[in-house]
């Protein structure tokens, strides 16, 4: 007999989540409709159901801070007094928060006078004493003095989004003393961002050794005479009451009355249709679909296939059917390191089969093998339509396996990325539950998580099999519903005529891959490593000879701005802090005071060595070890202007215009014997301006063939081209590109160096030059507002939900975006149709070339040197015919031994 699992009770800090929700979605921009910010509460809200999924916990509360002062506010005023205030957009939504957490049936706990801390402390041991296992849904460090083998922090706030559990071990190991001296600890270091002063100038790392030592704060102050460094000793001495104060100030109170105890904190079911209300309110359409009535589904019929008859059946009856819905279960999520585990097919709604290649005993006798056998017909018949969702992992698997799969006639995964390019999943659980309000069943409930997760084969064929049917049933009956959704939102022919024809194509790059350099790419690092610790002694010096850890926030913080003050050189008094307290030296803050030489030298040794470890050092790591070629995934459905994006390498973010950049690309090198070329559409975004806008004077210059930058400022300023110098040059060029990022002046005269007046009137005079691109952006802005979206050349559709918001912020925003995607969304159309027809010219024209990349606006192709001239020819013929614009396209190719040369 089993015994029964000790209750569990989950008490999440609200306050610190609502926070954390606030400045994650902070840029998002979502908003109801009447404009009321809603971006902290959705993330809120996904938090704890995310929590709730995850560990249906039995017993659950939520603890808020409540409204005015607490009794650490009684004594001590100044408690909290340099935090900066709530934000408003974080206030307005608080009450929503809370009418969330009550109609998910959860109890909230939140007493005047006490913090969350209090109330989560108080309860926690509470429900210690009665026996429950207890996890504290937070990451704030004070909470480690709670810590005990039935008490747990449960940190899923951390920026890198992995779950951390922290034990009484895992505090001793973060903060160098058990949970029993975490007090002390704090003590001593006070909390910059609760404003606890601690004693003045120790730091973590002292209060830790101090502790280590002395064990209590009493002992330690009880010696302060004998602990090293005469300056440690007078400040020991001087805020010794100031530390016992702070002691006060850390604790957490546990005898706050709350008047129920944890068995009150029972998980209720939610009141579904006040969420489903609330949800409708708050325009969060996917989070409502959870809480809509459930519809009355079919039974199920989901079998596994077990022996010789049944697997002919099934083939005869997905022939019959002449289309079906297939997918592959695999060991790995790399589908070039995946071994198959089965296959599931399904014809019409909740029906499908699962074929397994690993039952024992074999449903044939020469086992998977033979299977593969019996079912590579079926799948390589082109007459035979095939649905699928991500099928090109599906494909790439198969092909593994040595079947070529034809006839893919529709996915998913695309046809949700049609619909809703905005989305943030087009994943199957997302759409399972989004479209069919079914949540399915979880891989990591067969595989697991982390250092305990296996691989698919090592789980029963009945678990596998049950998954496997569930996922290509939840295909087929999206695919009936998507389809016609395809042509009622008027992108029915953008996803057959392009996106489809592009996933063959993806999956022959993906196959190919490409040659590194993996000796250069050694050498390049070690150069890179003495570049970096060149640039670190530099900062050093810099600091007055002080080494710290460059990469450490907190260290660099204090260094920056309160030794050597660089801000006060700048003429800046407020400093921006982290919600922690401390100072902010991301890039975006420390590029505002990029004159000071230390933050230059820091700026620059951050690029070294984020480029080091990004691509010199991860490439190799990378290297495939069969065909010895990296093999970059091109995800399909995840931009929403329609472009591609790639990773496992990244190749987008390689920087071309930067030494170190252009390095990196050297490395990238044909096979022996073959060499490589790259084929680059010239300026085709400022092409498709000219073409959307049907500006004359544009479409003329363009018509040219002269450098379009040049005879830009020739026509505005009234000169001959070669009297335009390269600053006038410069300018032209910053404004013919910034108009398609809504370049105002104060952006253009950072750019280019002039007065925000001399920039105001190049853009005036810019305008009266082309008049047709202040029309097209007017008129693109008036239908944007009108239909509540803009398109591409080809049909592709984005929201712009916020082109009507009252808020200046978000509206600005939306109209930058309603301008840039239709120029940035129809270059992606193109490329994508000229990669789609040059791939199928290659291969009527049986070339040995192969197309291997694509990055931005450019084609990267590894052909032997017999075939690179007549490729040059069919790559430029294609990729300039592709479609017919009022200007003409122009693809400069070039061909070298690496990428850097070719380009």
């Amino acid at each position: 007999m089993t015994a029964p699992r000790r209750k569990r009770l989950f008490l999440l800090d609200g306050t610190a989540l609502a926070y954390r929700s606030h400045f994650a979605m902070a840029r998002a921009g979502l908003s109801d409709a009447q404009g009321r910010p809603t971006g902290a509460t959705f993330a809120f809200l996904s938090t704890i159901l995310k929590l709730v999924d995850a560990e249906q916990p039995d017993h659950l509360a939520v603890a808020f801070d409540p409204p005015g002062p607490t009794f650490r506010h009684e004594r001590f005023a100044a408690y909290k007094a340099t935090r900066e205030k709530m934000p408003e957009e974080l206030v307005e939504q608080l009450p929503r928060m809370h009418e969330c957490v009550e109609a998910l049936g959860i109890p909230i706990l939140e007493l005047p006078g006490y913090e969350a801390d209090d109330a989560i402390g108080t309860m926690a041991k509470q429900a210690e004493s009665a026996g429950y296992e207890v996890f504290l849904v937070t990451g704030d460090k004070d909470f480690m003095q709670l810590v005990s083998e039935r008490v747990k922090l449960y940190n899923i706030l951390k920026a890198d989004k992995d779950l951390e559990i922290v034990g009484p071990a895992e505090v001793e190991a973060k903060f160098g003393v058990g949970p029993g001296q975490v007090i002390e600890v704090l003590s001593l270091m006070g909390d910059a961002a609760d404003n606890v002063p601690g004693v003045h100038g120790v730091g973590e790392k002292t209060a830790q050794k101090l502790i280590q030592q002395y064990g209590t704060l009493e002992e330690v102050l009880a010696h302060a005479g004998e602990v090293k460094g005469a300056k440690l000793q007078e400040a020991l001495r001087r805020d010794a009451e100031q530390a016992r104060l702070s002691r006060e100030l850390v604790t957490i109170a546990l005898d706050v009355p709350l008047g129920l105890g944890p068995d009150e904190l029972e998980r209720q079911e939610p009141n579904s249709e006040r969420m489903l209300e609330l949800c409708r309110t708050l325009q969060f359409n996917t989070l409502g679909k959870r809480f809509s009535p459930q519809p009355k589904r079919a039974e199920a019929r989901w079998e596994i296939v077990r022996d010789a008859q049944a697997l002919h059946e099934l083939v005869a009856q997905l022939r019959r059917a002449k289309r079906f819905t297939f997918d592959t279960e695999t060991t790995h999520i790399d589908p070039l390191r995946a071994t198959l585990v089965g296959l599931s097919f399904s014809t019409q709604p909740y029906e499908a089969f699962y074929v397994p290649l690993n039952l024992d005993p074999p449903i044939l006798p020469g086992g998977a093998s033979a299977v593969l056998a019996e079912l590579k017909p079926l799948l390589e018949d082109e007459s035979l339509e095939k649905c699928g969702q991500n099928a090109k992992y599906d494909c790439l698997a198969l092909a593994g396996a040595g079947i070529e799969l034809r006839g893919l006639a529709f996915d998913t995964m695309i046809a949700s990325y049609c619909l809703e390019p905005e989305s943030r999943s087009h994943g199957i659980d997302a759409l399972s539950l989004q479209y069919l309000q079914f949540k399915k069943i979880e891989t990591s409930e067969l595989i697991g998580k982390g250092k305990d997760q296996i691989t698919m084969d090592l789980v029963p064929v009945d678990e596998v099999g049950r998954y496997a049917c569930e996922d290509a049933d939840i295909a087929e009956r999206l695919h009936r519903l998507f389809e016609p959704a395809l042509a009622g939102e008027g992108v029915a022919e953008l996803f057959h005529t392009i996106e489809m024809p592009l996933v063959p194509v993806l999956i022959d790059m993906e196959r190919a891959g490409i040659k590194v350099d993996v000796r250069a790419l050694q050498t390049l690092g070690a150069r890179m490593q003495q570049e970096a610790s060149k640039l670190q002694n530099e900062v050093f010096d810099l600091a007055g000879g002080k080494s710290f850890n460059l990469n450490s926030p907190k260290q660099l913080g204090v260094v920056l701005f309160e030794e050597l003050r660089i801000q006060e050189t700048s003429g800046r008094t407020k400093l921006k802090k982290t919600k922690t307290g401390e100072y902010s030296t991301d890039a975006r803050t420390l590029e505002e005071f990029a004159d000071a030489p230390i933050v230059a030298k820091l700026l620059e040794y951050r690029t070294v060595t984020k480029l080091k470890s990004t691509y010199v050092d991860a490439l190799p790591l990378l290297v495939h070890p069969r065909t010895g070629r990296i093999h970059t995934s091109f995800n399909q459905a995840v931009a929403a202007t329609g472009r591609l994006s790639s990773s496992d390498p990244n190749l987008q973010n390689i920087p071309i215009r930067t030494e170190r950049g252009r390095e990196i690309r050297r490395s990238f090198i044909a096979e022996e014997g073959c060499r490589l070329l790259s084929a680059d559409y010239s300026q085709i975004e400022l092409r498709l301006v000219a073409h959307l806008a049907e500006d004359e004077r544009l479409i003329t210059a363009f018509h040219s063939g002269a450098d379009i930058h040049r005879q830009t400022a020739a026509l505005i300023f009234g000169l001959a081209p070669e009297k335009v110098d390269a600053d006038l040059r410069s300018r032209a060029k910053a404004i013919n590109f910034g108009i398609i990022y809504g370049m105002g002046s104060q952006r253009l005269a950072q750019d280019t160096g002039i007065s925000v007046p001399e920039a105001r009137a190049f853009i005036d005079a810019y305008f009266a030059t082309f008049p047709g691109v202040r029309r097209w952006l007017d008129a693109t802005l008036e239908q944007a507002r009108k239909d509540g979206y803009v398109t591409t050349l080809y049909g592709r559709r984005r929201k712009i939900p916020d082109i009507t918001s009252d808020k200046p912020g978000l509206r600005v925003q939306a109209e930058n975006m309603a301008v840039n995607t239709p120029v940035q969304g129809s270059a992606a159309d193109l490329i994508k149709k000229a990669m789609i027809e040059v791939h199928a010219r290659m291969a009527r024209e049986r070339f040995a070339a192969r197309m291997l990349l694509q990055v931005h606006d450019e084609l990267v192709f590894e052909a032997p040197e017999s075939e690179v001239e007549p490729l040059r020819e069919l790559v430029r013929q294609v990729m300039q015919g592709v479609a017919a614009l009022r200007v003409p396209l122009l693809v400069e190719v070039g061909v070298g031994e690496n990428w850097l040369d070719a380009h």
